[in-house]
């Protein structure tokens, strides 16, 4: 019986699919195909394949500090999925986010495979899927590295390929003989005519210790310092913490160039196994329309869309009506904040328009104006002046911070459910049409004590109502005082 563990690598800003896809609400959270999110979609597919000889152990989930509680929301939707949150304090790229899982791998002294896959990815053919994972898992459990390698079907540009040589092994893996950068169109039209190249999907499979002892003789800079910040780490519930200071030292680098890239040639034995599964990487708006469902005339829609004369274009509504007339190979995302209109064929450049934004130090590409935070989530619906209207859903059970203001008062109306309301030394349980006011500097709280959402509109008032104005005194979540 061979025993893994599955990672997902759950990092990343999706800067290509704004606005949809933000930095405070990332692309591997978004629901772009079936009814799941890429996050939830795989995590489930790497868990559906145990079998006989493969047992599935608890999924490590690394992703953000920033995005524990989108991840957890998520994993809780998924029952029979037991998994533990490896918190990076800040982005540092794949290799460090393998090393920390592979650490905790074998903290207790085992030595699992680890099944390896991005959170942001999606596949059409899961039987497919699940059998090249198998088969991998299968290779890999004498020591091998094993890559899986999509089989292309176009001179893509936008891919990194492998090059495999020799006969397929047992397992159908053959050796890889050297990686290649994103090719020219004319570099990758031949890689395709050659059947030598497939694209580089990110998704890995090998043992712990093998990934510890590449790295160790790869990148001892990174495994050093690593396993110092492991060595100070802390855990609380579902959420593994790495030692902060220790963690910020550990250089950035991803799997590829720290590792996988050096492997061919050397002592480590690196093989790729073909998967023919529908993969996609959505990338890209473009990406997103290949996966979507077209109608006659090659359209994709979501939402509230009416169109007429148009044709190979991607349509997305969010939150009202979007309407087309006459166009052609078109990319339009409309959220309630931000409208984006891109030439399909051009929607790689989507991150010129984020970059942009974060020069200018405007917000649409971090946050939505609907905030998801670990109790609920609220939505700007107004602001002007003086003045900020906010909806606010707080779930069964859950409560905001205790906190002050120093330069807003707030008003609450309830509309749904029940709310249990601490101002001041005072606390009240206030139902639906009822009210209450919140006095600039006083301290307050609002609490869901049912079993129905609770919906309130909060009218704020003051001199400045910026999401950093706030005095916490006890929180639930142990966040810093700018959330709310």
């Amino acid at each position: 019986m061979t025993k893994i563990v599955p990672v997902i690598l759950c990092g990343g800003s999706g800067t290509r699919l704004w606005p949809l896809s933000r930095a405070g609400f990332p692309k591997q959270f978004l629901v772009l195909s079936g009814t799941t999110s890429l996050f939830q979609q795989a995590v489930q597919r790497v868990n559906a394949i145990a079998d006989a000889d493969i047992q599935v152990s608890p999924t490590l989930i690394v992703t953000n500090e920033e995005h524990r509680f989108l991840a957890l929301d998520q994993l809780r939707e998924m029952k029979s999925v037991a998994a533990s949150l490896l918190l990076e304090p800040a982005g540092k790229n794949t290799a460090p986010a393998l090393t920390l899982a592979a650490l905790e791998a074998t903290a207790n002294g085992e030595d699992p495979v680890l099944v390896v896959t991005p959170a942001d990815q999606t596949i059409q053919d899961d039987a497919a899927f699940t059998n090249a994972l198998q088969r991998s898992v299968r290779a890999a459990s004498d020591g091998a590295i094993i890559i899986l390698g999509i089989t292309p079907d176009r001179p893509e540009t936008g891919y990194g390929y492998i090059r495999r040589t020799g006969q397929a092994a047992t397992f159908g893996e053959s050796a890889v003989a050297q990686f290649a950068e994103k090719p020219d169109a004319a570099t990758a039209q031949q890689y395709l005519d050659s059947g030598e190249y497939l694209w580089n999907s990110g998704m890995f499979v090998l043992r712990a210790s093998t990934w510890l002892k590449a790295l160790a003789q790869f990148r001892p800079d990174i495994a050093e310092s690593a396993r110092l910040s492991w060595s100070e780490k802390t855990s609380d519930a579902q959420f593994i913490r790495p030692g902060t200071a220790a963690f910020a030292k550990i250089p950035a680098d991803s799997i590829d160039y720290a590792v996988m890239e050096k492997c061919p040639g050397s002592a480590f034995d690196i093989r790729m196994i073909p998967l023919d599964a529908g993969w996609n990487d959505l990338g890209a708006w473009d990406a997103v329309w290949q996966v979507g469902k077209q109608d006659a005339q090659a359209n994709v829609t979501y939402g509230d869309v009416i169109q007429t004369n148009s044709s190979n274009s991607l349509i997305y509504s969010s939150s009202r009506l979007v309407s087309t007339v006459g166009i052609d190979h078109l990319v339009v995302v409309e959220t309630p904040d931000a409208v984006l209109v891109a030439d399909r064929r051009q929607s790689q450049d989507v991150k010129a328009i984020v970059a942009q934004l974060t020069q200018q130090g405007r917000q649409e590409h971090t946050l939505h104006r609907k905030v998801y935070r670990p109790w609920g989530w609220y939505d700007s619906i107004d602001e002007e002046e003086r003045f900020k209207v906010k909806r606010i859903q707080v779930k069964p059970g859950a409560s905001l911070s205790l906190q002050k203001h120093h330069h807003r008062a707030e008003h609450w109306v309830v509309v749904r459910g029940t709310a249990e309301v601490t101002c001041g030394d005072k606390v009240m349980l206030l139902t639906e049409n009822q009210s209450t006011y919140i006095p600039l500097g006083e301290v307050h709280r609002l609490a869901n004590p049912g079993a129905i959402p609770l919906e309130i509109i909060e009218v704020q008032s003051g001199s400045y109502l910026g999401e950093d104005d706030i005095v916490r005194f006890e929180d639930t979540y142990g966040r810093t005082k700018s959330k709310c």
